[in-house]
């Protein structure tokens, strides 16, 4: 896999989509949130593939297809094709057909997308633990039952290897959250004991099939969340950027672990089409754009003016540094986020 690069301090001199050829998409809290599109980010995905980017759109979402799903990005006005969408229920199936060959014999639990994955990929599906499958894979489905689950549970109490498209413990839905695959993944987990081998987001499958299918020379992952989309990217090499229209909020970034942390930041998908200012330090201050961060006497300062994010690098890089952060509100307050 292609070895990741930069970091918040390294920055970029060039428009992100001219530094790298193909971008990596999350969908929910990137391209849209439940049936909306994000603001901006149609017109941005737009200009990125005329200055020659390619995309392809990431989800460890197994219970559609990847034609349902490319066709609410079109009817959203995204520019997208079946080709262009890459599935958790694909790597799942992928996974299972390099370790026990094509052909093979597999226990399907979940929705459509991850049926048609097993199928494209040449597995055999059958209906029960009791038909000796090589293999179980289970993903999303709102239709997924008892009489389901504990199938699953009966083969991967016999030691049948257990595949899961992946673990979210949540899906977004009109009404709030609701029990997502990575719950239904639990009850097996608590019925057998065991855990199962995971293709998606952050697990290494998914950004496998996505560079086998891309053929990406110089991918950039871009994401909501910090434990799925960024640490994901890091484990597989990739640089990443991290928008917020979703998921993760300022203060969750200047808090995140070594493994989640981004190698650029932006409000949304515009960040795509700009550079991005590096983080330089001088003694004990930050600098970004117009920014600046420092300690004294037990507070931290931040002050300029510009683009907020810079401002917001200038307090990551400082904490990450090992700074100590008694206000970070109120810091995150002087940038205006």
């Amino acid at each position: 896999m292609p070895e990741a690069l930069r970091n918040l301090a390294s920055g970029s001199t060039l428009p992100l989509c001219q530094v790298y050829d193909t971008a990596f998409l999350d969908l929910d809290g990137v391209v849209y949130v439940g049936p909306h599109a994000v603001e901006h980010a149609a017109p941005s995905l737009f200009r990125a593939v005329d200055n020659g980017m390619r995309l392809a759109y990431v989800t460890n979402n197994a219970a559609r297809t990847p034609r349902v799903v490319a066709k609410h990005l079109s009817d959203i006005g995204m520019p997208a094709c079946e080709e262009s969408v890459v599935t958790s229920a694909q790597a799942a199936a992928r996974l299972a057909v390099e370790t026990y060959g094509c052909g093979s014999p597999v226990l399907v639990v979940g929705g459509e997308g991850l049926r048609t994955a097993a199928m494209e990929c040449g597995l055999s599906l059958v209906d029960s633990a009791d038909d000796h499958p090589s293999a179980v894979l289970q993903g999303y489905s709102p239709d997924v039952n008892w009489r389901d689950l504990a199938e699953v549970s009966y083969a991967v109490a016999r030691g049948i290897p257990w595949i899961a498209s992946n673990t979210d413990p949540t899906v977004p839905t009109p009404r709030g959250l609701a029990p997502g695959n990575g719950t239904l993944v639990d009850v097996v987990r608590t019925a057998t004991g065991m855990s199962p081998t995971v293709a998606g987001k952050p697990s290494p499958p998914l950004f496998r099939e996505t560079l086998r299918r891309t053929q990406a020379a110089r991918p950039l992952m871009i994401g909501d969340r910090l434990d799925t989309d960024i640490q994901g990217a890091r484990e597989a090499g990739i640089d990443s950027l991290l928008v917020f229209t979703g998921a993760t909020d300022p203060m969750a970034l200047i808090s995140a672990p070594t493994g989640a942390r981004p190698s650029y930041v932006a409000g949304d998908l515009r960040g795509l089409l700009t550079a991005h200012e590096p983080v330089t330090r001088e003694g004990d201050t930050y600098f970004c754009g117009g920014w600046s961060t420092t300690e004294r006497e037990g507070a931290l300062i931040t002050q300029g003016s510009g683009e907020p994010h810079d401002g917001l690098k200038t307090i990551c890089v400082a904490a990450w540094s090992g700074v100590r952060l008694p206000d970070a509100q109120e810091a995150l307050a002087a940038v205006g986020l």
